[in-house]
């Protein structure tokens, strides 16, 4: 995966589970928008610098999501690059985990499907009373992920705001069961 993507003179993006840009200050220096989930991210991106000549100068975070500064460690101590926290606006939108677009309506409608699907799953896997690791394991499993532990705590963080938002939505009910709380769909 990992390959570079030209967008305009001195903007590209990795192609990446988590879209990284890239800024072109000059021939030689160039700024990344994120730096992906891991120390391995760092090392593929690092490579694909090294590769087109350029010098890492800084890392613009977006947010502070783990699939977003991950490889910040590893890059800052390989280059002495600076790193920058804070919130950003461009002309053309690079969401992290969809293609470049000008226009965002079909990104936003793909999403609100995708979070009505997920819901959706998570509901399904609730139907008798279930603890938050079965759950988990369910939605790894259903959507073919693989369980890492920096997964485990991405997707986890992930299904827990699901499950809250669930619960809150009057859709999920929480009980207690030898000391372990349970979560069940809410009958219609």
């Amino acid at each position: 995966m990992y390959e570079l993507v030209q967008v305009s003179e001195k903007c590209y993006y990795i192609n990446c589970p988590a879209k990284i840009g890239v800024y072109v200050a000059d021939k030689d220096h160039v700024c990344l928008v994120d730096s992906g989930n891991d120390k391995d991210a760092g090392r593929k991106l690092r490579q694909i610098l090294e590769k087109n000549g350029w010098n890492l100068t800084a890392i613009l975070n977006t947010h502070s999501n783990a699939d977003h500064i991950g490889g910040n460690k590893y890059l800052q101590g390989q280059t002495g690059c600076k790193v920058y926290s804070g919130g950003m606006e461009a002309a053309m939108f690079i969401p992290a985990h969809a293609e470049a677009s000008a226009d965002i309506k079909e990104l936003v409608r793909y999403n609100r499907n995708k979070v009505h699907e997920v819901a959706d799953r998570i509901l399904s896997i609730c139907k008798e009373p279930i603890c938050f690791e079965r759950i988990l394991q369910e939605v790894f499993k259903g959507y073919g992920l693989v369980m890492n532990f920096e997964q485990y705590v991405l997707v986890g963080s992930t299904v827990r705001s699901y499950l809250s938002w669930l619960k809150d939505s009057g859709k999920l009910a929480v009980t207690f069961q030898d000391s372990m709380l349970l979560w069940k769909r809410v009958s219609c």
